[in-house]
Parts: structure tokens; sequence; C-alpha cells
């Protein structure tokens, strides 16, 4: 039996029910219709249920998810999605620079942010879905705590690794002893789908731009979460921006955030043009909080590509273009708070834990966020801290570790300031399905990337 994840209606309720307490919306009336019926809750870590349901509880679902759709929302205004909006609630949205040629040197700290970006994903492919217990007690148990390298399994006592097994689909490709340059990687695919869609439409380009080429280039089984939903919607007939919105409990986990890198690192010195090109990206497939994590990244990157901020700047260009009242702003500033506060960043781990995930699923934009600015802040931007602290954090590893790494790279400045046994590894080749990438060294996705800032 084929049970494709992240669209079967059944288990998009369940998610839908935590999304709506989240956003505002009261849905106690309808889950409790849901569970009289039956209905099972979201799968915690799978993306789908293994068992098909009844097609009685299937309609349900179905309806039942449009009728949560129609609930109002008591945070709708203090959390708007459309640009406009946004910027009237972000009193200190920063000026837009003058265009310019950037400096040469760009093309250096891109080198390095890809590699960044692509060592940080792999640090944290093993141990993604796993509960933050399992991360530490793996690299624990191999002389690996705190995190100071890739993840292996010699020397892992067997009912260890049977208690908190090794992503499947990473293990093979992202373990120490497996690594053979970068493996494919959806958090590495939407940058090239980035480059691609600057490289056909420009800095203008439309979230309708961005939609057509998805169809293009971007196999659907290469999609999660709210991009596969809003590809569904694509081919459905819908179109942006209600791809975002239709059956689609997955706005505002972390996949626009994932995205956003590229629009940093082509807007430097610019985080106002950064986030802009972000929202409009993000907005084919997120909302609220989905979009401002993508609109937040996009701004910090574009300040550390100057090669002239230090990490606590980044972070806070990236809240200017943020709602300060919205959920997302408010767990930044928290995280970075007892980042600043703890010497021991496993308490600040612990306490972001216990403040998010009771609520929040672990691919959720809002505790992701957080915890990268912690381990940035905490790191003071130092490449291996940020890389490994964002890791160790658990939730959404290889995104975090991404994300951290891009950044730290940038800050870094140069692809020889990066730890060798964090680059050699790479080989310089990424794998990957999109466009003509696959084999593509980072230093070639720098010149590429670097023509693209340099277009007016």
């Amino acid at each position: 039996m084929l049970r494709v994840t992240w669209v079967q209606p059944e288990d998009l309720l369940g998610h839908e029910l935590r999304q709506a307490a989240q956003d505002g919306r009261e849905p106690s009336a309808v889950a409790a219709r849901w569970r009289a019926a039956g209905g099972p809750e979201a799968p915690e870590r799978a993306g789908a249920s293994p068992e098909r349901p009844s097609r009685y509880l299937r309609l349900l679902a179905e309806d039942l998810l449009d009728e949560l759709a129609e609930l109002p929302s008591r945070l709708a205004e203090a959390e708007p999605t459309d640009l406009p909006e946004i910027r009237a609630g972000c009193p200190a949205w920063p000026a837009r620079s003058a265009a310019g040629v950037p400096d040469p040197s760009l093309r250096t700290r891109l080198e390095a942010a890809w590699l960044g970006r692509a060592a940080g994903c792999l640090l944290g492919k093993p141990v993604e879905k796993l509960p933050l217990t399992g991360v530490r007690l793996l690299a624990r148990a191999t002389g690996n705590w705190p995190l100071t390298t890739f993840f292996t399994a010699r020397g892992l006592p067997a009912d260890l690794a049977a208690r908190y097994p090794w992503n499947r689909r990473s293990a093979a490709t992202s373990l120490a002893e497996n690594i053979d340059g970068m493996p494919e990687d959806d958090d590495l695919n939407y940058p090239l789908v980035g480059l691609l869609l600057l490289a056909r439409h420009g800095r203008a380009f439309t979230t309708a731009d961005v939609a057509r080429l998805w169809l293009d280039v971007l196999p659907a089984g290469r999609t999660f979460t709210a991009e596969r939903v809003a590809y569904r919607n694509l081919l459905s007939g819908i179109e942006p921006p209600h791809t975002a919105r239709h059956r689609n409990p997955f706005r505002e986990w972390v996949g626009a955030l994932i995205r956003a890198d590229v629009h940093g690192w082509t807007n430097p010195g610019d985080p106002a043009a950064a986030a802009e090109q972000a929202h409009r990206d993000a907005t084919l497939t997120h909302t609220a909080n989905g979009v401002y994590a993508a609109m937040f990244t996009a701004a910090a990157v574009a300040t550390a590509a100057t090669g002239g901020h230090d990490v606590h700047a980044c972070l806070a260009a990236g809240l200017t273009v943020v709602p300060p009242g919205s959920r997302l702003a408010r767990a930044v500033r928290h995280a970075v708070r007892l980042a600043r506060t703890h010497e021991d960043f496993d308490t600040v781990v612990d306490e972001l834990h216990a403040t998010h995930s009771p609520a929040h699923h672990w691919v959720h934009a809002v505790p992701n966020t957080a915890l990268t600015a912690a381990a940035l802040t905490h790191a003071d931007g130092d490449f291996t801290g940020s890389i490994c602290r964002a890791v160790s954090g658990g939730w959404d590893t290889d995104s975090n570790g991404a994300t951290a790494g891009s950044i730290a790279g940038l800050l870094a400045g140069d692809p020889a300031a990066l730890p060798e046994r964090w680059t050699g590894p790479l080989k310089n080749r990424l794998a990957t399905s999109v466009g003509d990438f696959d084999g593509t060294g980072f230093d070639h996705l720098a010149h590429l990337t670097f023509l693209e800032a340099s277009r007016p």
C-alpha cells in the first residue's frame, strides 16, 4: 500500500487542529466532532499514518479542514501576511539601500556560505526526526558531546542504535564514515531553485513565477509539508496565494525559511530588499509566521553578506522586518535572551523545548527559528560553535544546521576560514535532482550567486 506523505486529509486534520489553536482560532468543537467519529491524532514524526481510514473519515476530514479555515482568528490583525501590512507593523523597517555593484570579496563570502550551509545540513541529517534525548545520547555514546564533528555509528552500542535509529534516508550518506560529497537534500535544493528563479525572472519575480518554475524543475517527490500541499494545490488549479491556505496545515512550518538564503545572498547590505524577495517566494506556500521566518532569515543573511557586521547585528536586522508582536518575534527575542544569560547551551535548549515543544510540531518555524538564533548568539557567530549548537538542540536538525552554517559561513568570510573537517568531506560536489546542477561544485555555485547579486 502506498501512503503518500503530507497530503492525506485524515492526517492533515490533526495538524490543522493544532495550527488553528496556535494562530488564534477556536477549534475545540471541530476537534470534538473528529474524535467522536474515531479520527486519529496527527502523526508525530511521520508524514502519514500507516493505515488507510474509512471513506467516511476521509470525507469528514475534508469537510472539517474547510470548516476550520472559515473560523475567525483573534491574531489576524497582529500577524498579517500581506507585505504592506507587515511593513506598516514594523516600526524599524530598514531603508532600502542604493543599488550598486557588490564588492568582489562577496564571491568568496558566498562560497563560504554555500559550504557552511551544506556542512551544517549534513551534520544534522542523520539525527533528523529524533527526539532531543536521542540526539544527546547518540553523540555522547560515540565521544562527540558537546558536538564537535559529524555523527558516527562507530562504537555505538547496539541497544542504543535500536532505540534511536538514524534517519533512514540519510545514514547511508551522512554519517562520518559514509560521507562522499554533499548528498541531495531539500535544504540545498531550494537555494538552487532560487538561483534559477533569479536567472529567469530577475529581482522582480512574482509568486506566480515561483509556482511555474516549481512545476518546471522541482520534482514533486522532493517536496515536503507545506511545499507538497502547495504543489498539489497548483495541480488542482488553485492559484497563489491561495495555494498556501487551502488545506495546508503546514503553512507556518520551516519550508519557506529554508528557501530564504538566496534572497539574502543576492542582496548584500539590503535587508529590506532581501525580505521583500523572500516574502514573494514564501507566500506560495506559507502565511504569517511561516513567512516571517523566511523574511527574518533573508534579512539576517543580507546583513551578514556585507562582511561588516557581527552576528548580533545580523539577528537584530532580521527582527526589523518581523512584526514585533508576532509569535515569531517574541520567540526569537526570548531565545536570544536565554543565550545571553546561560553559559551552558544545554540549559538554553532545555528551556526552549519546555516553552515550545508542548504546542509545536518539531518542524514548526517558531521554535526552529528561535533555536537557530539562540545557537548563533551563544556561539558569537563562530562557525563550528554555531552549527553544532543548532544541531544539538534537536527539532529540525538539518534545516537549523544549514541556516546557522550559511550565516556563520558569511561571517567567517572565506572558505579557508572554515575547518577542513567540515568542508573536506564535501569534496566540492553537490548531488541534486534540480535542473542541471547535479555534481556542481560550491565554488561554481558561489560564482552563479555572485552574478545574480550583481544584476541590477
